[in-house]
């Protein structure tokens, strides 16, 4: 990667008033703001005139990644509360996750969950747990059944059957997520049927979103920070949809930052997909060079997150700054279930 190695962690930084953080969704899932960015030209929309942004020649390329309900409270056997946020499941039985205690449990104690279910701590590496699970039966199935929507740290509401609905996109196939694809919870049925109906083509990989993605950066040498690894599928239909759209000289718009790393970590150089599983920690900072992405749908993003850094990388770091200060002087709503924003790519 080229990289600008003169950008700090607070060269992306801005003020964000903390009413602009979005505690709930729109009432409709395509009702919200959608500003487009295109260089220094801004424009402001609304989300239901995304299809008239977009060519009949086009691929809307989408994350099916679903989240699972991620979070789950226990008790250790000295009596300390647990929190327990699943990262992701490494078989049948056990999972890696995050922990939250007052003291972290240690290696080979036991967390009770009620009823019959513990958990055992088999290892730890540095903020992630091992954790083989007892008396759940099969994990996946008891996740559903108890554990909590994985809500973001900045929504501050206990999850409820809304949000159940509300933090997972309609399109949601593949479980395995412990947070939302937060730019598509924007479309609907009737806004997927208005792309279809303009000539819009659609395809789909899967991205297992981490906890990591909500992981602040502690380095203020961004050239130091090192993401988080994350699962990725890309179907060979998807593969096949992007040199369709290529050869009518259509454009690849990537739904939300987890469908541009995905693409972007399967392309070679000339910009050609490979098919099939794997994982990325991609770090995409202004510099980079993207190779399939023309243009990207996704939200509002935290003050000094990799999320921030990569729209700059992909917007343009100046227009980036100039789009967030009209997006809090207009008043858009930032995150999860906030607004979104149409970003061309800069032309270098």
């Amino acid at each position: 990667m080229n990289r600008m190695p003169s950008l700090t962690l607070d060269d992306f930084d801005y003020a964000l008033p903390p009413e602009l953080i979005a505690q709930t969704p729109a009432a409709r899932r395509s009702g919200s703001r959608l500003l487009h960015v295109d260089g220094a030209a801004l424009a402001d929309l609304r989300f239901t005139d995304l299809p008239g942004l977009l060519g009949k020649n086009d691929l809307v390329v989408f994350n099916d990644t679903r989240v699972i309900n991620a979070r789950v409270r226990g008790r250790k056997r000295t009596g300390g509360e647990v929190e327990m946020l699943v990262e992701r499941m490494s078989g049948s039985d056990s999972a890696l996750v995050q922990l939250k205690a007052s003291h972290p449990p240690r290696v080979g104690s036991t967390i009770d969950l009620g009823g019959a279910a513990a958990a055992t701590v088999l290892a730890r590496d540095g903020r992630f747990f091992e954790l083989r699970f007892t008396g759940t039966g099969d994990l996946s199935a008891w996740l559903e059944r108890h554990g909590e929507v994985p809500l973001p740290p900045y929504i501050t509401h206990a999850p409820g059957a809304a949000d159940a609905e509300r933090y997972q996109t309609i399109y949601a196939r593949h479980p395995g997520a412990v947070a939302a694809p937060t730019a598509g919870l924007h479309f609907d049925a009737a806004m997927l049927e208005a792309l279809r109906a303009r000539g819009v083509a659609l395809a789909f990989i899967t991205l297992h979103v981490g906890a990591g993605t909500f992981q602040p950066v502690q380095v203020q040498r961004i050239d130091e920070h090192r993401m988080h690894a994350e699962r990725y599928w890309i179907p060979p239909a998807t593969v096949d949809a992007i040199a369709a759209a290529r050869s009518r000289a259509g454009r690849v718009v990537a739904v939300g930052t987890t469908s541009l790393r995905a693409l972007e970590a399967a392309a070679d150089d000339a910009g050609n997909v490979a098919a099939g599983a794997s994982e990325t920690s991609l770090f995409i900072v202004p510099g980079y060079r993207f190779r399939v992405v023309a243009r990207l749908l996704t939200n509002f993003h935290l003050p000094k997150s990799t999320l921030l850094m990569l729209v700059a990388a992909f917007g343009g770091y100046a227009a980036i700054r100039h789009a967030y200060a009209h997006a809090v002087a207009k008043r858009y709503r930032f995150m999860s279930y906030g607004d979104a924003m149409l970003l061309e790519r800069e032309i270098r």
